[in-house]
């Protein structure tokens, strides 16, 4: 689902945080959502129900919105408001996650464009069901030798400082092979480490998504992250994750992060 207009800035407009399936409207009271001028509130939309709240048009304009875009702790605000509403209801029911400042004319016009993409909501409802989204990244130790990078720059020079010594160029070359060679083995060591980690999780999970790793990070930050990647796990399988990291960080040696479980974003599809 993209960004809707909201036509002119006088009039009122409805933001949509989410979708989910319920037997009945899920309680939202309380919620403050992106907004003071309405409460957060339901609509419904066939067997499906969206999570909206009615804003002044005139705070989303699209010369609102790239104001907003520049000031990140005005964006941090609204992006904070708006995940705090779909991860509320999503810890009680199957919910799909809108992108930040959908927008359509009004409750009918919402209703129009939701029931239009339902089966696209139902397909990834039932996808998520009962499950949650877990991130992992592996970080691989740099285990720089001492002395590559100076070693591989240097030529032997005498004593005396009259020229280079017997050989020195042979030894020179030498040392800049054999320092590419012990990269190269890293990175092949690196990318087995990525594909083993990523192999064992994805059999306990239900779908996966490799990201792009993270470039270097601080300078005294030892370790390079060889795997950025997103499973779908089932919501009683948490345990079994634990277990399973617990034992690959032993069997590897590799520094393993694990955040979660958030909404699945990541599985949801284009909405």
């Amino acid at each position: 689902m993209t960004e809707c207009s909201t036509g002119t800035s006088e009039t009122n407009a409805t933001y949509v945080f989410a979708v989910c399936h319920t037997e009945g409207n899920p309680d939202v009271d309380g919620l403050a959502g992106v907004s003071r001028d309405g409460p957060v509130r339901c609509l419904r939309t066939g067997s499906l129900t969206a999570i909206v709240q009615t804003v002044r048009g005139a705070d989303f304009t699209d010369e609102a919105w790239q104001t907003r875009l520049t000031d990140e702790a005005e964006l941090e605000r609204y992006a904070r408001a708006h995940h705090e509403v779909v991860s509320s209801v999503a810890a009680r029911f199957p919910t799909v996650p809108l992108p930040l400042a959908t927008l359509y004319n009004g409750d009918e016009r919402a209703a129009l464009a939701l029931a239009h993409e339902s089966t696209r909501f139902r397909r990834a409802l039932t996808r998520i069901a009962h499950h949650a989204e877990w991130g992992i990244k592996v970080y691989a130790p740099l285990s720089r030798s001492a002395g590559d990078d100076s070693a591989g720059e240097r030529t032997a020079v005498p004593a005396d400082g009259t020229g280079p010594a017997p050989g020195a160029g042979r030894a020179y070359l030498e040392r800049k092979r054999n320092l590419q060679s012990r990269r190269e083995r890293r990175q092949v060591d690196s990318l087995r480490l990525a594909d083993a980690v990523d192999a064992d999780v994805s059999r306990l999970a239900t779908e996966s998504r490799r990201l792009r790793p993270h470039g270097d990070g601080a300078r005294d930050d030892h370790r390079v992250q060889v795997l950025n990647a997103t499973y779908l796990v089932e919501g009683d399988r948490a345990a079994e994750l634990d277990l399973l990291v617990a034992g690959l960080r032993e069997r590897t040696g590799a520094h393993i992060e694990v955040s979660g479980p958030w909404v699945p974003y990541s599985f949801v599809g284009e909405v």
